[in-house]
């Protein structure tokens, strides 16, 4: 019996086998890979976002399915050994605390056991927390998401974490957003994925669980002032400012009256409307409910709906995002992005034709990026060279300099690879570029007892001053003066003329 016993002691283990020490030999291959990759992590300098993937993900997964092999070929060698020789193998270990030899085993595998739950939920809690980083969601899937990551850190929320505004707090969206992103795997995978990337999101968090996390709206309320610099395709560049008073409004009704326009962010009223087209820039009927509960339906002129279609028609309720739905990813139009390169001193005013010239340049048809900056520096430089010598040799620091601000504002806004700039992602705040307010405030929408949803200017702002060149503009009752006689201006927008890349003739 006592030999019998000693011979069953003496047996190969069972991960004596070639599939258990295949799996062994994943098994540390994966783990020395996780520690390397994590001390580099420590060591580096800044993120990485595929060496996160690998450290938190990829290699985990791999010692996962090392010791599943493991497992697997211990189980197989088991059976095998049970058919061959019955008694060559217990059925099961037996414990015996009283045995140290067995007791010092069970300590070391309940202490190596605690250890690799430890390490394992350390690893799981760093996973989820890279799958929530800006690196994870903007630089790992770098062809898809990179017009969008390049204009989020050129925005105000360059400071907010994606996961802030797409997920929000809660598990509940947690679960959903990485189940939607299954999806996304596959499309970037297998190259599905369209071009440019389509917006609004359709599915995504309502506002009030996201933005106002941040911007509490019953604080808004009264008006700000608001100073608009342009700048004049003439040789002079001529600057034309326009100073202000934006009513933004807001407030509730336990802290104020609910006025400008942030009277239609729900507090009180609620405003509900149907869009034709997935982009939400043609809206043929609008409902209002004001905070007495009266309802007031809108219908554009020229749409014919029955009841029966609005019942059926998809319908949105107004928050945020239907106005603000550039909040991060905003790509800049030509003209407006040209301005702001005058304003922060990048573009020397001087130049000739310099705002011209530049938007020019940049609503060019190019195939890459590359191609892109490398015709701005050439077209540019060959421009003055030819044009204006003098100052070409004079204002040559000024020239370069115009010359790296507009390859930036090209590498910022516009991505011809994905297919992506202004044009593709209307942004909706104001008017001038796009339709913005005007898809309801213009006279157009009228309810069945003769109320119109109004494009008075002077609802959502009141001008203080404008100046041209230096000179003052006169102006009267808060009214815009536009500084081209334009004639009987009734029922022109803004967008008839201003697209985003110059004047139309």
């Amino acid at each position: 019996m006592t030999e019998t016993i000693s011979k069953k002691e003496r047996a190969p283990r069972l991960t004596r086998n070639f599939i258990s020490m295949s799996g062994m030999a994943i098994v540390v291959a994966s783990l020395a890979s996780i520690i390397f990759l994590f001390l580099a992590e420590m060591l580096a300098t800044r993120s990485n976002p595929y060496l996160g993937i690998f450290t938190y993900i990829i290699f985990p997964a791999f010692l996962i399915v090392g010791l599943v092999i493991v497992v697997l070929g211990m189980l197989i060698e088991r059976r095998r050994r049970r058919r061959l020789s019955p008694d060559e193998i217990a059925a099961y270990p037996k414990i015996d605390l009283n045995d140290p030899r067995r007791r010092r085993s069970l300590m070391t595998f309940l202490g190596l056991t605690f250890l690799f739950i430890f390490v394992s939920a350390f690893g799981s809690y760093r996973a989820y927390e890279y799958t929530d980083s800006v690196a994870f969601c903007g630089q790992l899937c770098h062809e898809v998401m990179n017009p969008e990551f390049v204009a989020y850190q050129a925005s105000p929320h360059a400071r907010v974490r994606c996961v802030d505004c797409h997920v929000g707090p809660g598990a509940d969206w947690y679960v959903r957003s990485k189940l939607s992103g299954l999806y996304q795997v596959y499309s970037v995978n297998f190259n599905k994925f369209p071009r440019p990337i389509p917006t609004p999101v359709h599915n995504l968090r309502p506002a009030q669980e996201t933005c106002e996390q941040c911007h509490w709206p019953e604080k808004f309320f009264g008006a700000q002032l608001k100073v608009f610099n342009r700048y004049g395709y003439d040789e002079a560049n001529t600057l034309r400012q326009i100073r202000m008073l934006i009513n933004t409004g807001g407030g509730s009704p336990t802290t104020g009256l609910v006025t400008g326009i942030h009277w239609h962010m729900n507090i009180a009223n609620e405003i509900t409307y149907i869009s034709s087209d997935d982009q939400r820039q043609v809206i043929p009927w609008v409902r209002m409910k004001d905070r007495e509960g009266n309802i007031t339906d809108f219908i554009a002129t020229g749409v014919e709906m029955t009841a029966e279609e609005i019942e059926r028609a998809s319908k949105r309720r107004m928050d945020c995002v239907d106005c603000h739905n550039r909040p991060s990813h905003i790509y800049q139009p030509p003209d407006r992005a040209v301005n702001e390169g005058f304003v922060s001193g990048r573009l020397d005013p001087s130049l000739p034709y310099l705002k011209a010239q530049a938007v020019e340049a940049l609503t060019r048809e190019y195939g890459s990026t590359d191609e892109a900056r490398n015709t701005i520096a050439s077209s540019i430089d060959e421009y003055y060279r030819t044009n204006y010598p003098a100052i070409y040799e004079q204002k040559q620091q000024s020239i370069k300099g115009a010359i790296a601000e507009i390859q930036r504002i090209f590498s910022t806004y516009f991505f011809p690879e994905m297919k992506v700039d202004w044009q593709t992602h209307p942004d909706n705040v104001g008017h001038y570029y796009f339709q913005g307010c005007f898809r309801c405030h213009d006279n157009e929408h009228k309810s069945a007892t003769g109320r119109v949803i109004r494009a008075d200017c002077n609802i959502c702002h009141t001008v203080l001053d404008q100046m041209e060149g230096g000179q003052v503009v006169k102006v009267e009752n808060g009214a815009f003066v536009h500084p081209v006689d334009m004639g009987d201006m009734t029922g022109m927008k803004c967008t008839d003329c201003h697209t985003g890349k110059g004047m139309k003739p």
